[in-house]
Parts: structure tokens; C-alpha cells; sequence
């Protein structure tokens, strides 16, 4: 049978009676639509199509088809039944083995659980027992620990016994002893008994090591007495035993306090036997010939020639600083002066050199000696201050007295000052620099000395200068007057000094001093009968005093400042009063006419042409012979020929400038017309002149 047979079958068979296509749902048209748009969409329904088949052939041939596979795969299943029930017997073998191995498998992990317990049991009491063995190995080292520190060795008590106590092996031991007191000490105030076993053994070896350590310090301190020891080296070597101090210190303070009071008493007495020794040789080194109460500012220059310590070769005068300050600069880091050799090479040197070295000495020695007490005996530093002061202040107490002494009789104020600064400037390094504030206090009481006396020297120098009567003064000239000589110097003295550590009591002071030298030198110049003089004396000095100023000083001071002003004022009234003989008519009629044409008052202007005549030929037949007048009475007058050529310079400008606002005036305007406007000189001829007269100068 076809394909097509079969298809006809079966839509003969089809009955069609039963469908009811009449009914009125809509869904069930719906449902078969959709179900032939889905078989239309089939492949090989539209396989078929795109080929032109018939469907229902197509359907009839698939159908065979199916049939076929059907009936070919019975026919295998036959053929293969006989191996299928191998497999089924094999099967139910494995099934068997499984079964087995599952039993065996459930033994098994039975058996694993107990094991199980039993390793956690064993792991619990492995546990247990590494803590009982670290608890036992913690005892143990504490209980040796203990032992280690509580017995006593043949060998510590042989060392502490028999060993001299400058070895280091004595020195180890007795910090071990020191360790096992301490322990031992400890553990009585816990109370342990067992400590009782050793208690006496190690009270015994503590007596003897403070036995030792007590006759050791001693005998090194004593070492300290002997004639031309070198206590420096000394003390240096004690510093290596200065744990013996502390072991005095830990278990014997009276003993302690003994080493100390008899190292205090050394050494007081060994510092000021030194510098009390040094500075009785030291100072008659010192100049012979000094400054007294004579040596004042003031003072008439007739009543005493010169102002020197000793030879004028080796001493400045009093009131000029000369090489002086080198003594706060290149000498201040210098050793200490040589006594010995000083005197063989017959050398003098001024207070503030010998105030220089006695206390570079002590501000070394003092360092050295601070910071040995702080390090040996272990003290804090308000202690170390108090030791120092035990063994320093019988020495400080005898600089003092020395300095006030010095002072009482002194009168150099420069060397006072200088002195002064030598004090800031060392303690500007114990505590600045080295840390070290041992001397505060005397520095302080040094100062209270110095400063009031300074005080009173500048304040007699200052009354002296007020007290000054230019008339007893005998013979004055126009020369820089030696008292605004003096003033000079010894103001640069005192300004570059201060530089060091300005202090404004200083500036006071020499303000003070400035004004009555001004009022002195305007005394003397009234002295002077003619106004000329008069100024050339005022200038003469203020350039006197400001050229030292000057000179000495590195920067400008307020003294300068003030004297260039009255240097300035001083030389602008001289010019006018030196020109005024020569060109007085000139100088006159400009200063009455000038401001009336500024103000355009020319009607108010009289033409008086005969004294205008006059001036015009007066000035052509005199003008080169004034200028050498000038020339000359200037270049005279003035002890400093830099400063007359000035002068000089500033007179000629100024009479050429007078000169040519004459001309000025005359070319205009009522003067315009005047015929003696022809015999003006040309101003570039007297510019010539003028530049002549500098080229000379």
C-alpha cells in the first residue's frame, strides 16, 4: 500500500459527523488557526510544500516510515535480548559486591570513630602535659634566677676581698654585689627566709667593699694636695671611678658625705690658693702709671702732659682707645698670660688684658669643675649649683674683692668698659655655648661693681666738662680745642666698645656727655671777638670730632648724625660771612630785589643806576683778585685741608650763583634798559675761574 492508499484510508474513515462546526465560539476557531500557522511553520512542512507534495501523501509516507522503525527496532531488541540479560545478571552481581563494600565501608568508619576519641584523648593529655612543663620550666628559671642572685660566689668574695680596687675587675664585681644587696634587701622586706642563709655573708662583703672604696677615694683625693699636682689629669682619672661614689651613696651616706666634704675642701682650697697666687703675680704686670682723678675731660691740658700708664710707646692716652679692644676680639679666646714668662720678656699690659686672663682661667676652670661635680657625684643641677658654690665661692668671693679694690681707685673709664664687656662676653659662653650656669651669680655681682663705678667716672668727665671756664683756659685759637679732641676719642671709644653688647645706659651717658661738649665749644667761640673766627673755630672742631667719629666707628652713630648737622649749618653762615666783604653789595641787592620780581612786584622795584653802576664795575675790576683772597683766607683758616678745599668750593658756587641771578635780574625788565648791562663780566670766564681754582685744590 501507498502512501496515498494510506491517506485515503484514513479520511475515509474520518468521521465528520461529529464535528460541530457551527458553533458560536470564536476561541475554538482561534485554537485552530493557531495550530495551523504552527504545522505551516514546520520544516518539513514547508519542505514539502517548496517541493509541491500533497499533504496528506506526505503524512501517509511519514507514517510508513515510522512503522518501519518501529518493527526494525523490535527485531534488534530480539536480537540483543540474550546479551540484555547478561548485563541484567551482571548487574545484580555488582548490586551484590556494592552491598558488601558498603558493610565493609560501615565497619570501617565505625573503627574511624574510635580512633577518633582516642586521638582527642591522647591530644588532651599531651596539652596537659606541655603545661605542667612550661609551669615546671617557669619555676625553674625563677627558682635559679633566685638562686643566681641570692648566693655568693668563691669568686665575688675573692675580688671584693683580695682584688686592689683601681682593677676593673674589682669594679665589676662591686656591681655585682651591689645587685645582689639590692635583691637581698628586697626580698627580706617580702619576707623571705631564705634570704637569712646569706644575709651575714653579704653584710660582710658590703663593709669591706665600702671599706675599700671609701681608702681609695681618699687616698685619689689627697693626691690633689701634693705640690705641683695636676689636679686636671687628676680629676680626669677619678671620673673613671665615679660608681664607687654611687655605691657610698646607695648603702653608706655618711661615708658618702665624707668623700664629699673632703673633695670640697680640696679643691676650695686648691682654687684659691691658685688664682689668689696667680693674681698677686698677675697684676704687677701692670702698668705703672695709670689713670687718676687728675685725668678728667676737662681738665687744663697744662696741668699734666699726657695721659699714659707708663711709656708712651706701650700705652694710648686715657680718653683715645687705640689697639685697646683687641683685648674683646682677636686676644678674647687667647691662653692665659704666663706669668713667668711675662716677666722674663719684661712685658706690661693694661688692667683689662690682666682682667682678661684671670678670668678666661676661671671661666675654663669653672666649666671643667661643673660638669666634673655633675657627672662624678651624679647631681641634679640646682645640686651641682650648690656644690659648686661650696667649692668655688671662697675663690669667687676673692675675685670680687679683688675687682672692687681695683675699683675704688680707678679712673679709666675706657678700661672699665672694656672690662665690662669681657664679663658679657664670657658669660655669653658658659651659658650660651657651653651650657653651664655656674657663674650667673657672680657675673651679676662683677657687674653691680663695674657699672656704678663707670657711672661716676663718665659723670665727673661729663661735670668736668661743665665746669670748664674758657677764660682761664689762657690762649685760644681757631684750632680743634684739645678738650672736643678728647671728647672725640673717647666717644668713638665708648661707641665701638658698645658695639660688643649695646647697653643704653651708655648712650645716655654719652648723650649727656655730647651736650655739654657742644655747650663748652659754643662758650669758647664766644670768646672770640669777630664772628669769622668765631665759625672757623666751631667748624674747625665739629669736623675734628666728627672725622674721629668717622674713623672709628664701623657705622653711623647718633653723635655723627649731630655733628654733621651742625657742621652744615656752621659752614653755610661761614660762606655767607667770607663772602659777604668781596660781594656784600651783590649778595645784598639780590636778596632785596629777587623777591619782589618773584612776586611780580616790579613796580615797587627802585632803579637806582648808580649803585647799580657800581657794583657792575666794582665787581669786574676786583671779582680774581677776591677769589685768591677767598683762596687763601679759607685754605688758613682750616686745620683740615680736605675739608677747607670744600669750604672753598661751596664759597665759589655760592658767589657764582649770587653772581648770576644778579645778571638775571638786570636782563629783565625795569633794569632791561640800563647801558651798564654791557660791562657785565661773562659768566663762562668766571666759570673758568672757578674751575681753575678746583683743579688747584
Amino acid at each position: 500500500m501507498t502512501n496515498k492508499d494510506d491517506l485515503d484510508d484514513v479520511l475515509a474513515n474520518l468521521d465528520v459527523g461529529q464535528l460541530n462546526i457551527t458553533h458560536d465560539d470564536d476561541e475554538i476557531l482561534d485554537e485552530a488557526a493557531g495550530h495551523i500557522q504552527e504545522n505551516l511553520e514546520d520544516e518539513l512542512v514547508q519542505d514539502a510544500l517548496r517541493k509541491g507534495y500533497d499533504l496528506r501523501q506526505y503524512s501517509r509516507e511519514i507514517e510508513s516510515e515510522l512503522r518501519r522503525a518501529e518493527t526494525h527496532s523490535i527485531q534488534d531488541y530480539i536480537a540483543q535480548s540474550r546479551y540484555i540479560a547478561s548485563l541484567h545478571y551482571q548487574i545484580c552481581s555488582c548490586d551484590q559486591i556494592l552491598a558488601g563494600m558498603e558493610d565493609m565501608l560501615s565497619k570501617f568508619q565505625t573503627d574511624l570513630g574510635s580512633i577518633s576519641s582516642e586521638i582527642q584523648s591522647m591530644q588532651d593529655q599531651s596539652h596537659c602535659m606541655n603545661i605542667q612543663l612550661r609551669n615546671r620550666k617557669a619555676v625553674r628559671e625563677v627558682l635559679c634566677k633566685y638562686v643566681g642572685d641570692i648566693s655568693v660566689t668563691e669568686h665575688l668574695i675573692q675580688h671584693i676581698n683580695e682584688t686592689p680596687a683601681s682593677e676593673r675587675e674589682f669594679t665589676e664585681n662591686l656591681r655585682e654585689l651591689n645587685d645582689k644587696l639590692e635583691f637581698v634587701k628586697q626580698q627580706r622586706n617580702n619576707g623571705y627566709a631564705s634570704v637569712n642563709d646569706v644575709y651575714d655573708v653579704i653584710e660582710k662583703l658590703k663593709l669591706k667593699a665600702i671599706s675599700k672604696t671609701r681608702e681609695f677615694l681618699l687616698q685619689k683625693i689627697y693626691q690633689f694636695r701634693k705640690p705641683m699636682a695636676n689636679y686636671q689629669m687628676l680629676q680626669h682619672q677619678l671620673q673613671n671611678y665615679k660608681y664607687f661614689n654611687q655605691f657610698l651613696m646607695s648603702h653608706n651616706r655618711d661615708v658618702a658625705e665624707q668623700i664629699r666634704s673632703e673633695y670640697v675642701d680640696t679643691m676650695m682650697k686648691i682654687y684659691f690658693s691658685y688664682f689668689k697666687d696667680y693674681c698677686t703675680k698677675l697684676f704687677k704686670l701692670e702698668y705703672e702709671e695709670v689713670v687718676d682723678k687728675d685725668d678728667l675731660m676737662g681738665a687744663d691740658d697744662t696741668a699734666k702732659k699726657g695721659f699714659f700708664k707708663s711709656a708712651p710707646k706701650s700705652r694710648a692716652t686715657v680718653f683715645t682707645l687705640g689697639s685697646r679692644d683687641i683685648v674683646l676680639t682677636t686676644e678674647i679666646e687667647d691662653p692665659i698670660i704666663v706669668v713667668p714668662h711675662a716677666q722674663k720678656a719684661e712685658r706690661r699690659y693694661s688692667h683689662e688684658s690682666l682682667f682678661r686672663s684671670v678670668h678666661y682661667a676661671l671661666t675654663e676652670n669653672a666649666s671643667r669643675e661643673y660638669v666634673f661635680l655633675m657627672e662624678f657625684f651624679n647631681l641634679t643641677p640646682s645640686n651641682a649649683q650648690d656644690f659648686f658654690d661650696a667649692v668655688f665661692g671662697k675663690t669667687l668671693a676673692l675675685l670680687l674683692q679683688n675687682s672692687e679694690f681695683y675699683i675704688q681707685g680707678c679712673y679709666d673709664s675706657i678700661g672699665i668698659f672694656i672690662c665690662v664687656h669681657i664679663n658679657h662676653y664670657y658669660q655669653d659662653v658658659m651659658v650660651k655655648k657651653r651650657g653651664v650656669p655656674c657663674l650667673t651669680g657672680y657675673s651679676h655681682d662683677l657687674q653691680a661693681i663695674l657699672w656704678p663705678r663707670l657711672k661716676y667716672i663718665l659723670e665727673q668727665n661729663i661735670d668736668s666738662v661743665k665746669r670748664t671756664d674758657p677764660r682761664r683756659m689762657g690762649h685760644i685759637d681757631t684750632r680743634p680745642h684739645y678738650i672736643t679732641r678728647r671728647y672725640a676719642e673717647f666717644s668713638a671709644a665708648f661707641v665701638k666698645i658698645n658695639q660688643h653688647h649695646p647697653d643704653e645706659q651708655v648712650d645716655q651717658c654719652l648723650l649727656a656727655l655730647q651736650v655739654e661738649v657742644e655747650n663748652l665749644v659754643l662758650k669758647i667761640a664766644a670768646e672770640f671777638p669777630d664772628r669769622k673766627e668765631q665759625l672757623i673755630f666751631l667748624i674747625n672742631n665739629y669736623d675734628m670730632m666728627l672725622g674721629v667719629l668717622a674713623e672709628r666707628t664701623s657705622e653711623e652713630s647718633k653723635e655723627t648724625e649731630s655733628f654733621k648737622q651742625l657742621l652744615r649749618a656752621r659752614t653755610d653762615e661761614f660762606i655767607e660771612e667770607v663772602l659777604s666783604p668781596h660781594f656784600g653789595g651783590i649778595i645784598r641787592f639780590v636778596k632785596e630785589v629777587e623777591p619782589l620780581m618773584e612776586q611780580g612786584s616790579r613796580e615797587s622795584v627802585v632803579v637806582d643806576e648808580k649803585r647799580i653802576q657800581q657794583l657792575v664795575r666794582s665787581f669786574a675790576a676786583d671779582w680774581k683778585k677776591s677769589i685768591e683772597t677767598l683762596n687763601r683766607e679759607t685754605m688758613q683758616s682750616f686745620t683740615n685741608f680736605k675739608n677747607g678745599t670744600q669750604i672753598l668750593q661751596a664759597a665759589l658756587t655760592q658767589m657764582f650763583q649770587y653772581y648770576q641771578k644778579f645778571q638775571n635780574i638786570l636782563s629783565q625788565p625795569p633794569f632791561k634798559p640800563l647801558p651798564i648791562r654791557g660791562e657785565l663780566v661773562n659768566v663762562h670766564h668766571l666759570m673758568v675761574e672757578i674751575k681753575k681754582q678746583k683743579a688747584v685744590f
